[in-house]
């Protein structure tokens, strides 16, 4: 049976920092939710740093502010939730200040407790990283959808907790071949000895591994 570890969600503080610091130092926070069946957590072990208006990767590029994205133009600290390829869910924390559409997606957790329900939801044995070594994986295991949008990481059920600190690598983003020099940007942090992180890598490999 596995234990619970008290959690107590991160202020707004850690959310109002520029887009970079935020996606870095998300390495190894737990992501948490008490939902109704149970709590689930995960160490984030991946994650991508979006900087609308003027990144071309951004749902914001360019200023563009609809019913979509109006949650990456709110207060930071907030969950911006939205659907791909008419089957996934993707979870981006909303950063920097309000009014500035900065946002960092979760790419991918190491499951902690709830695990499980995980399998459950996704088919999968427990112990295969499948589980959760994906943007739309992770939504899907956790059972994070349209009702999260705009949820309020600084008080709960969903929300970031702290965690050991981890090495920390740096590479392109994944998939964002259309935004031009953007792709190139070193955008993405993981935990490169993660079994967890995601198996599609970047084209263009900008990789600095670094000590916290």
């Amino acid at each position: 049976m596995t234990v619970l570890v008290p959690r107590t969600p991160l202020p707004r503080s850690f959310y109002a920092r520029p887009v970079l610091v935020v996606a870095r130092e998300c390495i190894g926070k737990i992501l948490v939710y008490d939902s109704p069946v149970g709590r689930l957590e995960g160490r984030i072990v991946e994650a991508e740093a979006y900087s609308g208006p003027e990144d071309r990767a951004a749902h914001s590029y360019g200023g563009r502010r609809t019913a979509r994205t109006e949650a990456m133009f709110g207060p930071p600290g907030h969950a911006y939730v939205f659907f791909v390829y008419g089957m996934h869910w993707h979870f981006n924390l909303v950063v920097a200040e309000e009014g500035v559409p900065h946002a960092v997606l979760i790419r991918a957790v190491e499951p902690l407790a709830g695990v499980d329900l995980m399998a459950a939801r996704r088919k999968l044995a427990p112990t295969r990283p499948e589980l959760t070594n994906g943007p739309g994986k992770l939504c899907q295991a956790f059972g994070i959808d349209r009702a999260h949008y705009g949820a309020d990481l600084t008080a709960g059920p969903l929300y970031l907790a702290d965690g050991p600190a981890c090495r920390v690598a740096r590479s392109a983003r994944i998939g964002v071949d259309y935004a031009g020099e953007w792709a190139d940007k070193p955008y993405r942090f993981y935990d490169p000895k993660s079994a967890y992180v995601s198996p599609a890598r970047p084209s263009r490999m900008v990789q600095r591994a670094r000590e916290r």
